[in-house]
């Protein structure tokens, strides 16, 4: 019976082990598309010459919209057709190209506004993943209200793009602040749950962790851009 109850504690700790190595995987892969984002994002607005050509050619910026979502789609609906390298160079790409679009915000906004909104943003985004991996309480009844919620939120900012009304403007801006405040929570707890029924961690896991980190990064992105709108000062 003690040998039965070693067993069973050694199993925990390597379940525990395995877990953890999963979740460093996802803020890995995630911190480290945010930084490829950013600096790509630098470098194009530093560059009047890559400026000009992008947000001066219609035809080059709605290409760049759907690469970004054919990106996001076949790696949602395909990850587990494609190899863990695969996925992993769409991925930095996906990063790449939102740092392109992404630029843009420098011409809009004030590079300290940008800075500080991006702070605000980072520890909002740690509280809610932290209460999302250690709550015991089940959100998947808020996640599944909240993704309905931002069908509606997507309607209502397409229809603002003809309406121009300032508040509507407003309301889907703190609308979806609290939309994606609270998807991280969810996603969150969603990634921490997958990661303990895990095993081991082989290129299928990994494959799982890294979609986790694309959940996340799509979750602090939205955040930060709807954050921008309060806090962002503009040019």
């Amino acid at each position: 019976m003690e040998n039965y109850q070693n067993e069973i504690s050694a199993q925990r700790v390597a379940d525990r082990s395995v877990a953890t190595t999963l979740m460093r995987s996802v803020y890995y892969w995630m911190a480290g598309a945010l930084t490829i984002t950013g600096l790509t994002a630098m470098l194009v607005v530093n560059s009047p010459a890559l400026m000009s050509f992008i947000f001066g050619n219609m035809g080059v910026i709605w290409g760049l919209l759907f690469a970004e979502i054919i990106l996001v789609v076949v790696l949602s609906a395909a990850i587990n057709r494609l190899s863990f390298s695969t996925a992993t160079l769409l991925f930095i790409l996906y990063s790449v190209i939102n740092g392109v679009t992404l630029s843009s915000i420098f011409v809009v906004y004030t590079q300290g506004s940008i800075a500080s909104t991006f702070f605000i943003t980072a520890g909002m985004f740690a509280g809610l993943a932290l209460y999302g991996t250690v709550t015991k309480r089940d959100l998947s009844g808020i996640g599944r209200f909240l993704f309905m919620a931002l069908i509606g939120l997507i309607i209502a900012t397409i229809v603002n793009i003809f309406m121009r009304s300032t508040g509507l403007y407003w309301i889907t801006t703190f609308v979806g602040v609290l939309i994606f405040a609270g998807l991280t929570a969810w996603d969150a707890q969603k990634i921490q749950q997958m990661a303990e029924m895990v095993d081991e961690v082989n290129e299928t896991t990994q494959k799982i962790a890294l979609l986790g980190s694309l959940t996340l990064y799509l979750d602090f992105i939205n955040l930060f851009l709807y954050l921008l709108r309060i806090f962002g000062k503009r040019n």
